[in-house]
């Protein structure tokens, strides 16, 4: 299997924490050394494994927070 390179460009948020210790975060990712992109995934304490997640072009970022700004939370999932 191609080994890939990751940098975590920029630390946005941890979304939430599984009781494992593995942290949802939303960071800035360079993979294999190209243009870093908005990353959502989860990633083990020392970001030394992580998850299936997504990655996001600055223009698929830009549609989601429209859409995220446009939607009704207590609407689309009421408690």
């Amino acid at each position: 299997m191609a080994e890939f390179k990751y940098e975590i460009v920029k630390n946005i948020a941890v979304l939430s924490t599984s009781r494992s210790g593995w942290n949802r975060e939303l960071n800035l990712v360079s993979w294999n050394e190209g243009k870093p992109k908005l990353d959502l995934r989860d990633w083990a304490p020392e970001h030394e494994k992580m998850s299936k997640g997504i990655t996001l072009s600055r223009e698929e970022a830009a549609i989601l927070r429209e859409v995220l700004n446009e939607l009704s939370l207590d609407e689309l999932m009421p408690e």
